[in-house]
């Protein structure tokens, strides 16, 4: 017997069948069930989320020899030749490949004789929007007032590029991209029906690959299973897949959150003997710290990777400050990568700098095998007591900072410190100077200054605030007006004044 493959051989005869389209289902039953039936229905979504199974579906509701109904029987000769592709009242038509006009012109002829055997003469046309516009014109009348005995089921990716004339006469369905976990649970079921044994690790990389498609999943697990000689098999799909560089991110992930320099260096060299696209591997490094925040954030947090216990552990070792830089870092490093001698280069760099900004243990003794000497002292980053609003402007005027950078420090006043991150605010006069620049600029001063990493969070107020700007413009005024009055108390200024009618124009105090 010809193998089938598990797209077509699982693809769903039924409503009750669909994956994760509820949604969509709950509407088009209800009103199947009513029989409250449109002429036009337009099914939009991604690759591989069921639309033409859909439309398949509800040409089967409509010609099922039971009555119209959401449940159609599967057994009568109609359901029967529909399900097997050869119902001749069910026209499919690859709007792909029938663009032109004159194609369009052909299916308007035959539109209005009835149909053979059916209820209804249905038209599926997929990829609607690659139809010309000659196409949609030459079709419009037509999708607007069919005769009674024809429906129009559309299927489309880019519903975008639909004139919005054709939009208008159809009854639209936007399908879903398919939760992960709806992925994996569909690939146990047939892993199961299909007696193949399988490891759940493999289902996790299949389903998180597949990006929402369950196609796209179904066609992976058949490649997954010859890969792996009649079973699905971590190892060999990861490799399948290209996703070995996984396990390697969680172990270089432990690594930087251990501080563990050594174990960094035998996972470089494992990477040697690997092939690793560094570019996907500094975006899994990002989606990490992702997941990790989040299960910071929120404890009962389910990664939709399988590795969610390790991301758990993670989310404990790396402080929330440490975990946001890391995630920057991940993502400058990407964006570095083509400026770099070598891709491995780039990414190595940018593991060694998260090793590198990791927040310094007073209490932990400087152990002989270190290459530390005990005579090599370092900045210790600032507690919450060293850092407050009467001594902000020395802290601001001995950072590293000139011009632009030096000006937008200059206009904000300091708020509060939590852990090693700044609350400062800005005025909303000065708000055009904050852009991402300067804040990473005036972050990375920071950091560099006290070797320890900070972050900034910048709240734009409308109220007066006291920044080294105005502290530093009050300083000038109370010498100006000092000044002022020495001069207004000299005696020989005072003679030249009432005799010669002398006048002061300015008064100007000069650093010596």
């Amino acid at each position: 017997m010809t193998y089938q493959v598990l797209a077509r051989k699982w693809r769903p005869q039924s409503f009750n069948e669909l994956v994760g389209q509820e949604q969509v289902l709950s509407a088009l039953m209800h009103s199947l069930d009513q029989g409250h039936l449109h002429h036009a229905y337009l099914f939009t979504g991604t690759r591989g989320v069921g639309k033409t199974t859909v439309a398949r579906i509800t040409a089967k509701c409509f010609n099922c020899e039971k009555g119209i109904s959401a449940s159609p029987c599967g057994e009568c000769p109609t359901c029967i030749e529909i399900r097997e592709g050869r119902f001749i009242d069910l026209i499919e038509i690859d709007a792909a490949s029938r663009t032109k006009v004159e194609d369009t012109r052909e299916i308007l002829d035959n539109i209005q004789y009835a149909p053979s055997k059916g209820r209804f003469k249905v038209y599926l046309i997929d990829e609607v929007h690659m139809l010309s516009t000659h196409s949609f014109n030459a079709l419009l009348k037509t999708l607007e007032e069919p005769p009674d005995h024809v429906k129009f089921l559309l299927a489309t990716t880019d519903p975008h590029k639909l004139p919005v004339t054709v939009l208008s006469r159809c009854l639209q369905f936007h399908l879903k991209h398919i939760p992960n976990h709806l992925i994996k649970a569909r690939l146990e079921f047939i892993l199961n029906a299909e007696n193949v044994q399988f490891e759940p690790e493999a289902l996790d990389l299949i389903a998180k690959a597949a990006e929402g498609s369950l196609r796209d999943a179904l066609s992976l697990l058949d490649q997954a299973i010859n890969q792996g000689e009649g079973r699905v098999i971590t190892a060999k799909t990861a490799e399948m897949l290209g996703m070995t560089e996984t396990h390697l991110l969680y172990e270089l992930a432990e690594t930087i959150a251990q501080h563990n320099t050594q174990r960094f260096f035998e996972l470089i060299k494992k990477t040697e003997e690997t092939p690793i696209d560094y570019g996907i591997l500094l975006s899994l490094f990002a989606e990490l710290f992702y997941e990790i925040s989040l299960a910071q954030q929120w404890p009962q947090y389910q990664s939709l990777d399988w590795q969610t216990d390790r991301i758990q552990a993670l989310a404990s070792l790396i402080s929330p400050t440490l975990c946001q830089l890391f995630y920057q870092m991940a993502l400058q490093g990407k964006k570095d990568l083509p400026f770099a001698p070598q891709p491995k280069i780039g990414f190595n760099m940018t593991v060694l700098r998260m090793l590198a900004f990791q927040p310094l243990n007073l209490e932990q003794p400087i152990s002989p095998s270190s290459t530390q000497t005990p005579s090599v002292k370092k900045k210790i980053a600032p507690q919450t007591t060293a850092i407050s609003e009467d001594n902000w402007k020395d802290i601001v005027n001995g950072l590293p900072l000139v011009g632009v950078s030096k000006q937008f420090a200059l206009n904000m006043s300091f708020d509060k410190q939590e852990g090693q991150t700044l609350f400062l605010n800005l005025s909303h006069e000065h708000q055009s100077l904050l852009n991402p620049k300067l804040v990473e600029r005036l972050q990375t001063a920071f950091s560099e200054h006290y070797q320890s990493p900070f972050l900034l969070q910048i709240s734009i107020m409308h109220t007066p605030l006291n920044t080294p700007a105005v502290q530093q413009q009050k300083e000038i005024l109370d010498t100006q007006t000092q000044l002022q009055e020495k001069l207004d108390q000299d005696p020989h200024l005072s003679f030249i004044k009432n005799n010669f009618n002398g006048i002061i124009n300015s008064v100007k105090s000069i650093k010596t």
